[in-house]
């Protein structure tokens, strides 16, 4: 039986702020490229913000709300497998459009850089197969488990940089990446990690006429399941930047060059 995860996110007391890294870039947390300030934030969450940074200026204001808007968390999905391995390439041998993630984390208190986070994705690859699931969206390949997995810690500046491909999509799901981070894990010595503290799960999005140029690309044009477009998609919900939607430049002069997507995630560490 195909299994999707459109099941609701869930309401517990972790909660997660997003925003665009070009907006982290104004206070000296991160890189990237512009994204406005969500509509949905709110004067309380400027004023939070400002304490936040002991700003009292505007403009001050402004940049801090555009890095500290709290917003919830998004489903985990059903196909999280618990022996994600540490390593910044997790495409392994599958073939399509190369993608670079550039990921700061920042304490949502301060909105400073959070050191040695484990930044962990999972997704499907360009026929819209997870690991561990392989053929629950109508294509049979080999399957080891593993591939599409992975996480890295961040270093002092917060930033996780990790490696693969563009993601496919399977049925009922827009283009995503999954994300999990967690603080205070154990490092073993068959390349994995063990405890610590799972303090956000999340999804990151990509932006439709990019996805519409690489689903033209083999082998993501022999997947034959149809595509659901962003702005159908239920989880995401068009909650732009606030929601994980990636700030992305390409690699090269066309598509197949690649591209690079970076966002700012803001958690509370002490969740």
């Amino acid at each position: 039986m195909l299994m999707t995860d459109l099941s609701p996110a869930p309401m517990g007391r972790r909660r997660v702020l997003l925003a665009g890294s070009a907006a982290a870039a104004a206070i000296g947390i991160g890189a990237g490229t512009a994204a406005a300030r969500p509509e949905s934030a709110t004067a309380s969450d400027t004023a939070a913000g400002s304490a936040a940074t002991g700003t009292t200026t505007a403009a001050g204001a402004r940049d801090t709300a555009a890095i500290c808007t709290l917003t919830k968390e998004l489903t985990e999905g059903p196909y999280y497998l618990d022996h994600a391995l540490v390593r910044t390439d997790v495409a392994e041998d599958k073939k399509g459009v190369p993608l670079e993630l550039v990921l700061t984390v920042v304490d949502t208190a301060t909105c400073a850089p959070l050191d040695k986070a484990l930044v962990e994705i999972w997704y499907c690859d360009a026929l819209g197969e997870y690991s561990g699931f392989v053929g629950n969206n109508g294509h049979q390949e080999p399957d080891n488990g593993k591939f599409l997995r992975g996480g890295v810690l961040t270093g002092t500046d917060g930033v996780a940089r990790l490696t693969g491909i563009y993601p496919g999509w399977y049925r009922g799901r827009c283009v995503h990446v999954h994300l999990k981070v967690h603080t205070g894990v154990t490092l073993t010595p068959d390349g994995s990690f063990t405890g610590g503290n799972e303090i956000h799960t999340g999804q990151l999005f990509f932006d439709e006429k990019i996805t519409e140029a690489v689903a033209k690309l083999s082998p993501y044009s022999t997947n034959t399941v149809p595509r659901t477009p962003l702005s159908a998609d239920g989880i995401y919900g068009n909650g732009g930047t606030a929601a994980g939607l990636l700030a992305v430049t390409a690699l090269g002069s066309t598509p197949a060059a690649g591209y690079r997507g970076t966002l700012t995630v803001g958690v509370d560490p002490d969740a």
